[in-house]
């Protein structure tokens, strides 16, 4: 289906060259003199290559059509995720990379949802949000103002974010699993 490349959209599949792939980041740029146009970082789905382009925003692209399924994670097999499907059992094996930074999200039986050109998996959408452990926590430094200020934190999972200073270590808290950015303590 044809679309105007300035509707693209991060997450969207699109055919360019022959190849199929999918985009990560878009950003519509207008520059002082000339006519707006959309640059679009996107990786190819077979081999896994990144590659930058440059539409006109009026240009047109090939917008290919995603199913949407849901899924399980079971566990990994080496540098594989293993997804179970919940209505038939069958298992799903993807390369971890098709998961990108959202990978450390993981958690044991999460629900995950799988889009789908033609049958083959071309990303994977994670819940907005996960509840993660603070093991580590910079202490408190006097003086700072308790509105703007922001402290180092690493997580249960290995990722580092930054955490309001009344957050300390051993509390749980909800991360969003799009940039591990802190939404609030926990309430469990």
């Amino acid at each position: 289906m044809k679309q105007q490349a300035n509707l693209i959209r991060a997450g969207q599949v699109i055919e360019h060259d022959g190849r199929r792939w999918t985009v990560l980041k878009q950003q519509i740029i207008t520059p002082g003199k000339g006519g707006a146009f959309i640059q679009v970082e996107m990786r190819d789905l077979k081999t896994g290559n990144k590659t930058n382009e440059r539409w006109r925003t009026a240009d047109s692209v090939e917008r290919l059509m995603t199913e949407d399924k849901d899924y399980t994670y079971s566990y990994m097999d080496g540098d594989n995720v293993v997804l179970m499907d919940p209505e038939t059992f069958e298992q799903l094996i993807l390369a971890k990379d098709i998961f990108g930074d959202q990978f450390a999200f993981l958690q044991d039986n999460m629900p995950l949802n799988v889009k789908l050109v033609e049958g083959d998996p071309v990303g994977v959408e994670l819940p907005p949000h996960v509840t993660l452990e603070v093991t580590e926590a910079d202490p408190v430094v006097k003086g700072q103002t308790a509105s703007s200020s922001y402290k180092p934190a690493m997580l249960s999972n290995g990722v580092k974010t930054l955490v309001p200073p009344f957050i300390e270590a051993g509390e749980r808290i909800v991360v969003r699993t799009e940039d591990g950015s802190y939404v609030e303590r926990a309430k469990d």
